[in-house]
């Protein structure tokens, strides 16, 4: 792993030659990065290889984009950067696996069907009884059933403190901190946090609590936290490398 001293140095000789063998070397350095992002948003509906892919390339394009007088680490710039990339990527995606739109127009009519039928009946309708009522075969029905539209991570959600989007609120099930290989030396950092910030490390990687729900126990924003967040994870990178 290169310090940050030398990562500083090698961006600034590859920003003056292009050389690609130096770019080659702060993307391997940096390749945890991607390594985390992707594993954070996989499980839902996307597999960690594509995911990993993507944020693989975002991070070669930040690499060859970074200017470290900017005055910010690499990290910092680069993870809003990859983030980004993936949630297009899962626009895309939930774009592209749309079903046939007789199938998407059928899934409509039945949930407003379903809905009166359970008004009226106080359950819900058969197969055939949804074919017959509108007109349809019981396959194309039960295609249209099993149908679940995709759903963006920067949808609106409702939360107490507002109006969010649905990636906030999504628990964090993967341990941020998996890439630190020495954990009895990350303990060692962590106890050094301030409680607030040690809170902040149980709810969200040890506890796997969304930002919003670590909010609430500590009577704080959801934007606090993130800041928070990003905060420590940085804070531990640079103690322990």
């Amino acid at each position: 792993m290169i310090d940050a001293k030398e990562a500083d140095k090698l961006f600034r000789e590859y920003r003056e030659t292009g050389d690609i063998s130096i770019r080659n070397r702060l993307v391997e350095n940096y390749i945890y990065v991607a390594e985390i992002l992707a594993k954070k948003f996989a499980g839902r509906g996307v597999e960690y290889d594509d995911l990993f892919q993507v944020a693989s390339e975002a991070l070669i394009s930040g690499v060859e984009k970074f200017d470290p007088d900017m005055g910010t680490q690499f990290t910092t710039y680069i993870t809003p950067t990859v983030t980004g990339l993936i949630k297009n990527y899962f626009r895309d995606y939930s774009r592209a696996v749309r079903p046939p739109r007789r199938v998407y127009a059928l899934a409509s009519k039945i949930r407003t069907e379903s809905s009166e039928y359970f008004k009226q009946y106080g359950k819900k309708p058969t197969v055939k009884q949804l074919a017959e009522s509108l007109g349809a075969s019981e396959e194309l029905v039960m295609e249209a059933l099993e149908y679940r539209a995709p759903v963006s991570l920067d949808a609106k959600v409702c939360k107490e403190d507002g109006e969010g989007l649905l990636y906030d609120v999504i628990p964090d099930t993967n341990d941020g901190f998996e890439s630190f290989e020495d954990s009895e030396s990350l303990r060692t950092e962590i106890a050094k946090l301030d409680p607030t910030e040690q809170k902040v490390v149980n709810l969200r990687f040890v506890q796997g609590k969304s930002q919003s729900e670590v909010g609430k126990i500590l009577g704080v924003s959801q934007m606090f936290v993130s800041r928070a967040e990003k905060k420590i994870v940085e804070k531990l990178r640079e103690s322990l490398l």
